[in-house]
């Protein structure tokens, strides 16, 4: 089934408790903070309704024909990926900007889980059944999925018991009905999504087989007991006209409470099989890290585009330097490229009979793309120039007194007007310069996980074998130094 944008709104107005600015939400589809990435995810459930786009963003299911969105179908094949490609470049450019949270990441991440039920079977028959059937239920009622998966700090080098208790999420007592759970995660997009996969925290479990804080399940972000705690949104804070990159695809972070919620058994995907819970943490990213990836090849074509404007708007693309830096965005874009078109070339059967990107070379991609991501934006702000931090705003612009004088001095030909030129240095600025370039560029370095997790998932999924055996039939090296394998 796909959901239209109305049904999507009319879902979140369940009477959740959202915080932002110091004040409680009393609608989150109109406050001026939310509204906007509300009717970016609305527009992505309309698309798949629209002639021009449905064939995009649906499939058809093979035993009812009904419609589905193609984010949420199970991956079995090369076109499988390729179509959900196609759908994530669609939505990216009705956006405009890059969204992240769309539902298509977070919901790779149950099939993960998906993979390891033999291992849920260790802890619970049920536990396995309880993932096929919410994948099954994404795929039929499309709710906008995310995950609840970064925790708040505490002391990390103290075990989770040795400090508060309540510092991080964990599971106070059983009843009939399910766990109840207290503590908190942080999470993109919760505060106006519908269901949320909540993974287990990232600790020392105390090295034992069973622990409360190993638990995992599907949360609905309606449920009696949460509490959402908003970080401060970009959206409504300057004109749109002067920022319009933050005020149409901002997505809000919330610190979300657990004031001891109950979980019923049905959503439990595991609970204390300190197993699973390991099997998760290294497993999370095998699907979800390929839209990700992909989101910075869009932000790198947005540091293409909003570059090369500015040089052509005033007939600097022709110079040997500016040609030198060009080309070394466009390296960084078709690496990504590569990457994720090698990933899907040479893709591999999972555990669980799904087909995922090439491990090796779909993590290697994040690395390259996220690590030299602060460079490439650095080489854009330089061929962006100085103008991007000293033009005034719109408002100014408007105004008939000095207006003239803007017109005067900001128009370069009959081609490039004052008009023009000030909006497009106001998107490379709210893309390169302002607080929400500062907060996409560490979203992007951490969304997914630290540098160092990133580097030890390429450690984990490289072939050493290959370059191991190259050097010892190269170096006529002894059967002996197999031994040291």
């Amino acid at each position: 089934m796909i959901r239209t944008g109305d049904e999507y709104r009319d879902s979140i107005r369940d009477g959740r408790q959202v915080w932002i600015d110091g004040e409680q939400v009393s609608d989150v589809t109109t406050h001026p903070m939310f509204k906007p990435i509300v009717d970016v995810r609305a527009r992505i459930y309309d698309l798949a309704h629209e002639a021009e786009s449905q064939q995009v963003m649906t499939y058809a299911d093979e035993e009812t024909g009904e419609l589905n969105a193609i984010a949420n179908k199970l991956p079995k094949t090369r076109q499988d990926w390729i179509d959900k490609r196609a759908a994530v470049d669609l939505v990216q450019r009705e956006a405009g900007g890059v969204v992240t949270r769309v539902g298509d990441e977070t919901i790779g991440e149950m099939w993960s889980l998906y993979d390891g039920q033999d291992v849920l079977n260790e802890v619970d028959p049920r536990f396995s059944e309880n993932i096929r059937r919410h994948i099954s239920r994404s795929i039929k009622a499309d709710p906008f999925h995310v995950s609840a998966n970064t925790d708040p700090k505490g002391d990390r080098s103290k075990a989770p018991q040795d400090q508060d208790p309540d510092m991080l999420l964990h599971v106070v007592k059983e009843t009939d009905n399910g766990i109840v759970v207290r503590g908190a995660k942080y999470e993109t997009a919760a505060a106006y999504s519908n269901q949320a996969f909540t993974k287990p925290t990232i600790a020392n479990w105390g090295n034992s087989e069973l622990s409360e804080y190993a638990v995992g399940f599907v949360m609905n972000m309606g449920t009696p007991g949460l509490k959402f705690i908003s970080r401060n949104g970009f959206a409504s804070k300057a004109p749109a006209a002067d920022y319009p990159l933050a005020n149409r695809v901002d997505e809000v972070e919330s610190l979300v409470v657990f004031d001891d919620v109950e979980i019923p058994w049905e959503d439990v995907l595991f609970y204390r099989h300190t197993k699973a819970a390991g099997f998760i943490r290294s497993t999370l990213h095998r699907y979800s890290a390929f839209p990700f990836v992909q989101r910075t090849l869009h932000l790198a074509d947005l540091m293409i585009g909003s570059a090369l404007w500015n040089v052509k708007q005033t007939g600097l693309e022709k110079q040997q330097a500016v040609q030198e830096k060009l080309a070394q965005l466009a390296c960084y874009r078709e690496t990504i490229n590569a990457h994720l078109t090698a990933a899907i070339a040479h893709a591999e059967p999972s555990p669980g009979g799904l087909l995922m990107p090439n491990q090796s070379l779909l993590y290697t991609g994040r690395v390259t793309a996220l690590s030299q991501l602060p460079a490439m934006m650095h080489i854009a702000r330089e061929l962006c120039g100085g103008q991007i931090c000293i033009t005034p705003d719109s408002a100014t612009f408007n105004n008939p007194e000095v207006g003239t004088w803007l017109e005067k001095f900001y128009s370069v030909n009959d081609n490039w007007v004052a008009e023009d030129r000030r909006r497009l240095l106001a998107f490379a600025r709210d893309l390169l310069n302002s607080d929400y370039a500062g907060h996409r560029l560490t979203f992007q370095l951490f969304a997914q996980s630290p540098p160092f997790a990133q580097l030890g998932a390429v450690y984990r999924n490289f072939d050493w074998d290959g370059p191991l055996d190259l050097v010892k039939s190269a170096a006529d090296l002894s059967e002996k130094v197999n031994g040291s394998r």
